[in-house]
């Protein structure tokens, strides 16, 4: 006669239960792809935020978050009439000599240098290193008298000043990111205009833009009446 298999009593089964998950948990068996037990979290590399150029230019411009590629152009070349860069760099070049030699900013040089907004004129040059070669680019703007604002880049080839960037705006205001450059700008049609730019090897091309229009305000009350002084629309006539 054969002897039925023997039952373990229900107890005795939850603690096996119990001994085989404390088990598991002690392992310190990570999910594919997780962490294991006691490794260290890869510290977060924190992201640049924009910086502005002209401080005191940057209040008055829309704040718009900076969508288009540039399109292929033969690579810029030399100023011809501009100064010799020495060892010290652009920073060593009076920035009015190389706007008198830009043809497209030529026409800027008489108004003259400005130290704050409000008047037409040359902002004070700015000195960055866009390229990531370690030396500085020229960054010039002018301001005009209907509002709109030229702004140019320079870089050295050698001893030479090549223009990697020009761009034309209302209400500009040209801000820093990492080693871009994020112009914001307004546009006659009521819209708000961000552009980004990245050196490409040759110049300062457009990586992202975005243009983002102004809500459209509430159409007033027909009838041509104002709400009574001190009363607001949620209160009860």
């Amino acid at each position: 006669m054969s002897r039925s298999p023997r039952r373990l009593p229900t107890a005795a089964l939850l603690c096996a239960a119990a001994a085989a998950a404390a088990a598991l948990a002690a392992g310190g068996c990570a999910a594919p792809g997780g962490l294991a037990a006691g490794e260290p979290v890869a510290p977060a590399s924190p992201q640049p935020l924009p910086q502005a150029l002209w401080p005191a230019w940057a209040d008055d411009s829309p704040k718009a978050p900076g969508a288009a590629t540039g399109t292929r152009q033969p690579p810029p070349t030399p100023l011809a009439d501009a100064p010799e860069v020495g060892p010290e760099g652009l920073t060593a070049v009076k920035a009015a000599e190389v706007v008198k030699a830009d043809p497209r900013m030529r026409m800027f040089a008489e108004k003259g240098s400005i130290n704050a907004p409000g008047r037409s004129g040359i902002r004070p040059p700015v000195y960055l290193d866009l390229t990531g070669d370690g030396r500085q680019e020229l960054i010039v703007a002018a301001d005009t008298e209907t509002g709109r604002t030229a702004l140019s880049v320079y870089t050295a080839r050698g001893k030479r000043i090549v223009p990697v960037l020009f761009t034309l705006g209302r209400r500009m205001a040209a801000e820093s990111l990492g080693q871009d450059l994020l112009i914001r700008t307004a546009p006659d049609d009521g819209s708000e205009q961000a552009v980004r730019y990245h050196w490409d090897g040759e110049r300062m091309t457009v990586v992202n833009e975005e243009r983002r229009y102004n809500k459209t305000l509430p159409s007033p009350d027909p009838g041509g009446s104002a709400p009574a002084a001190g009363r607001g629309s949620g209160e009860p006539r």
